[in-house]
């Protein structure tokens, strides 16, 4: 077994379970806690703080190895004429849009909690949050169909 895909196919699955997790973590408790003003201002800022970090540092990593394995394991003509093929392009679009979903709903909520707010700027970023929940559970789909290998 050569140790260097194993690596890069686990640190990428490691990354990816995290940050789909953590993304669903905050849409589905802290978001509503900020709401109701169960959290305050500065511990909700500093998770969301968190959770872009996470979501930078995450989108690198998922690019740095899905690239590797794609470039390992996929042609171009693989990748555009093929299920699998499809699905790896599918993942890497929707990886880009939880990025962004996240950054700019991240970016709402920080901005809105930096001029004293709470509860309107969490009430502003919570659609974005919401779609990027979606975005997260379309990805760990996407992902367990192409492990499942049911698609060639």
């Amino acid at each position: 077994m050569d140790i260097v895909p194993a690596s890069v196919w686990t640190l990428h699955v490691a990354f990816a379970a995290l940050w789909t997790g953590s993304v669903l973590f905050v849409t589905a408790t802290v978001i509503p806690a900020g709401a109701a003003g169960d959290v305050g201002a500065e511990a909700l800022s500093a998770i969301v703080g968190r959770l872009r970090t996470f979501t930078r540092v995450s989108a690198l990593v998922l690019f740095l190895t899905g690239g590797h394995m794609a470039g390992t394991t996929y042609t171009v003509e693989r990748l555009t004429g093929t299920g699998r093929g499809h699905l790896v392009l599918s993942m890497l679009v929707l990886w880009l849009v939880l990025a962004g979903i996240v950054e700019a709903g991240s970016g709402k909520l920080l901005s809105g909690l930096d001029a004293g707010k709470l509860r309107e700027p969490v009430r502003e970023s919570r659609t974005l949050f919401r779609a990027a929940a979606a975005v997260s559970v379309l990805l760990l789909i996407t992902g367990g169909v192409l492990a499942s290998n049911v698609v060639a």
